[in-house]
């Protein structure tokens, strides 16, 4: 298997399964010097974990991370960083019924085609349990950024057809963890849980939207072409597990735009040049213009649901299932760190890139 490693200067690669003993990755290109915060790790990864609330699956991971090199006294040394995380309540017997079939909307037929062999045991290394690696390598990109003052701040916007309809810029983000959903509007956020728990009790499951603001990013990040800033976001955020899209600024309603309307002017304040709108999400060219980095991203209802589904076998015979495993109502408030995680990644990664630049 290719393609397990993100970025170029700095990349991360990862290995494990769902139910294998460990995951864990090393980082390359981590700069040396870096202040190393491992409570910044380890906060990140419990926003991340299972078994917080009703709406996410009972896996009670510890995620306990091991920083196995690259970090003396309390800094970054240049070298690669190497860590792993134990998996402590793998339940592999879950998926017994599951290993000679193929579940609707899994990974399991295509695997199965590429590979000849795939890992049933809670999807092996399709398994959004992967995810937790790129917490560790989103929380030591977030290290970087800090030294240039980049925050990132990501939160549930959306869950099945309710949504929060004031900008980001009217919200307190400070609120978003005061609800198991993650979303900064109390009353939203009331709404969507109801919604969660409603479905829930059907045996099925909703999607929803997650919008990431990067504030303060410096003018100049990213490469043109084939590596614009835009481009290596949506590269990460489309690696998510359970995403289908992603939409920058005004995205798709830009289409309902005329030019006149779409248009970010530019204007001077404070002694700085600046857009009035930011109707384009801070990028020109594939280049930060100064401005937020705003975006959306969209996912789709958990395939794993508690509902008689159609299938076939993997000898061609048709076939019912029901999934009995522990998984989450919706993915929402466990995807808000990942997201953050991703685009910290991609910050650092085309940062370094940049350093040689004016910023």
């Amino acid at each position: 298997m290719a393609s397990n490693s993100i970025g170029t200067i700095f990349k991360l690669t990862t290995f494990g399964e769902s139910h294998g003993t460990h995951i864990g990755g090393i980082i390359d290109g981590c700069p040396a010097g870096v202040n190393f915060d491992i409570e910044l790790i380890k906060n990140d990864l419990k926003k991340r974990k299972t078994n917080q609330s009703s709406i996410t699956s009972s896996r009670n991971e510890d995620d306990d991370v091991q920083i196995l090199s690259g970090v003396f006294q309390n800094q970054t040394t240049g070298h690669p960083i190497g860590f792993i995380i134990p998996n402590k309540d793998a339940q592999s017997n879950d998926y017994d019924n599951l290993k000679n079939s193929y579940r609707p909307s899994h990974a399991d037929y295509t695997y199965q085609q590429k590979y000849d062999i795939r890992d049933y045991r809670g999807g092996g290394r399709s398994s959004a349990r992967e995810t937790a690696n790129w917490i560790v390598g989103g929380a030591i990109a977030k290290m970087i950024l800090q030294q240039i003052n980049i925050q990132i701040t990501a939160f549930v916007n959306k869950v099945g057809n309710i949504q929060v309809n004031k900008k980001y810029t009217e919200l307190n983000l400070n609120n978003i963890y005061n609800s198991p959903i993650r979303c900064p509007d109390e009353a939203i956020a009331q709404s969507m849980l109801q919604l969660i728990d409603t479905i829930q009790q059907k045996g099925d499951t909703l999607g929803g939207v997650i919008l990431c603001v990067a504030q303060n990013v410096p003018v100049g990040i990213g490469e043109p072409i084939f590596e614009k800033l835009q481009a290596q976001l949506a590269h990460a955020m489309l690696s998510i597990n359970t995403v289908k899209g992603i939409e920058f600024g005004e995205g798709f309603n830009i289409t309902n735009l005329k030019g006149s309307e779409a248009n970010d002017e530019f204007h001077i304040l404070n002694d700085r040049i600046l857009t009035k709108t930011n109707n384009s999400g801070g990028m020109q060219g594939g280049i930060s213009n100064g401005a937020d980095i705003v975006f959306k991203v969209a996912f789709k209802p958990v395939s794993s649901i508690k509902q008689t589904q159609q299938t076939v076998t993997m000898q061609g015979e048709k076939n019912t299932i029901e999934i009995n495993g522990r998984h989450d109502a919706c993915v929402l408030p466990r995807a808000v760190p990942i997201v953050e995680a991703l685009t910290a990644i991609v910050l650092a990664d085309l940062y370094l890139k940049n350093k040689n630049s004016k910023i």
